[in-house]
């Protein structure tokens, strides 16, 4: 059994249980939509896959990564007065 990291900085993502709140969202949304049609044990079943995948995937890089990529590709409003434009190439001062 893997130890649990026990967030030690403010900044960190919350916990919730045994994961963080990125890892607990895809087995919630699974179990939510497996209720609607009524099969909920093979959603949340995929929801917990597709944490595994994430977690997989978001370990070998750095963290902020997804809100860089979020910031990037769907021009994702973070807090600031304001930010370069994501869609250029080339950033000139």
């Amino acid at each position: 059994m893997e130890a649990v990291k026990i967030p030690r900085r403010i900044d960190e993502p919350p916990n919730l249980l045994l994961w963080t709140l990125d890892e607990f969202i895809p087995p919630i949304i699974g179990l939510l939509f497996g209720v609607m049609i009524n099969h909920a044990l093979p959603c949340m079943v995929l929801g917990f896959v597709a944490t595994s995948f994430y977690r997989r995937y978001r370990d070998g890089h750095p963290d902020g990564y997804f809100l860089h990529m979020a910031y990037y590709y769907l021009g994702y409003p973070l807090k600031g007065r304001s930010f370069v434009n994501p869609f250029i190439k080339e950033f000139l001062p």
